[in-house]
Parts: C-alpha cells; sequence; structure tokens
C-alpha cells in the first residue's frame, strides 16, 4: 500500500552540503528525507518558488511535451530502496492506455509537481527508510541516525528558508 505525501522541503546536508527532499505524510506523522543532485533540487524549488524563467527548463520542457502530445501524469510513485537508492514509478495516461516508467525520484517529484499529480510512497519504503534511519546498515552510527530521525520528524514549514539556487 502506498501513502499519499506532499514535498515537505529543502534543506542542506551539513555533513556532504548535497541537497535533501523531505517529503511528509498529509497528517505529518511519517517523512522520509530524499538525498538529490544540485540540479533536481533546483528544478524543485523553482517550482516550489514558482520561478518562471524566460526559458523553458527541462521539467518544463518534458511537461509542454506531455501536454502537447496529450500524455497525463497521474501520480508518482516512490516505489522502492535497494542499496541506499531510491526508485520511482511514473503513472502515466496516454489516450486509454495507462503504463509505468521508471524514474529518479527527483525527477519524477520535479515532474509531479509541474502536474500537480500527487505523489505517494510504499509503506515498505517507509520502512526501509526507517532501518537506515535508526542505523541498520554498518556504515550508520545508531546515535547520528536517532538524531537525524528525530530532526526530520520534528521539523515545521516555518523551519525551512527559501532554497538558494
Amino acid at each position: 500500500m502506498s501513502i499519499l505525501m506532499k514535498v515537505f522541503g529543502l534543506t542542506i546536508d551539513p555533513l556532504t552540503n548535497s541537497p535533501i527532499l523531505i517529503l511528509k505524510d498529509m497528517e505529518g506523522e511519517k517523512s522520509i528525507p530524499i538525498w538529490i543532485g544540485l540540479l533536481e533540487a533546483t528544478a524543485i524549488a523553482s517550482e516550489l518558488e514558482k520561478v518562471k524563467f524566460a526559458r523553458p527548463m527541462t521539467h518544463d520542457l518534458l511537461k509542454n511535451l506531455m501536454d502537447r502530445i496529450g500524455l497525463r501524469l497521474v501520480k508518482v510513485e516512490i516505489c522502492d530502496l535497494r542499496d541506499n537508492t531510491y526508485f520511482a514509478l511514473l503513472h502515466l495516461v496516454l489516450q486509454d492506455e495507462a503504463f509505468t516508467m521508471d524514474a529518479r525520484p527527483s525527477d519524477a517529484i520535479a515532474l509531479a509537481l509541474r502536474a500537480e499529480a500527487p505523489i505517494y510512497v510504499d509503506e515498505q519504503v517507509l520502512q526501509k527508510s526507517k532501518e537506515v534511519d535508526l542505523g541498520a546498515k554498518e556504515e550508520i552510527q545508531d546515535t547520528e541516525a536517532k538524531k537525524w530521525t528525530e530532526i526530520l520528524e520534528s521539523l515545521s514549514p516555518e523551519d525551512f528558508g527559501k532554497y538558494k539556487m
């Protein structure tokens, strides 16, 4: 079963300076951090802030193309977590044919924001993420993981400033 999530915000990992995308469920009880690339973070941040560019960026171009040919993004699903890598599916409809396509979660979410499509996370992914956060993997120490889990679960929208691009 999948849980409806929303983009809660973007932050920076202080150790690696990598952007982290935070998704939370609609009740704000469950969250998932996804480390993403700077370009993808910029694409997400620009859509969250409704920044318009003179020329279409990659995700805008894809959305424009989809609109032109009648391809509709029904939903995005973060469907797996393997070896610290998240996997996503785009659920699409063209004419009367429904199908899925593999995508990186950051690209899928950037596109979902533009298409106003819902974002879902499989419950098993949430559980796997929690196991990683709680130090199930050798490279993550228990105290550090628990600290991150507490920080991520206690964040409120006011904790996020504008993402610097």
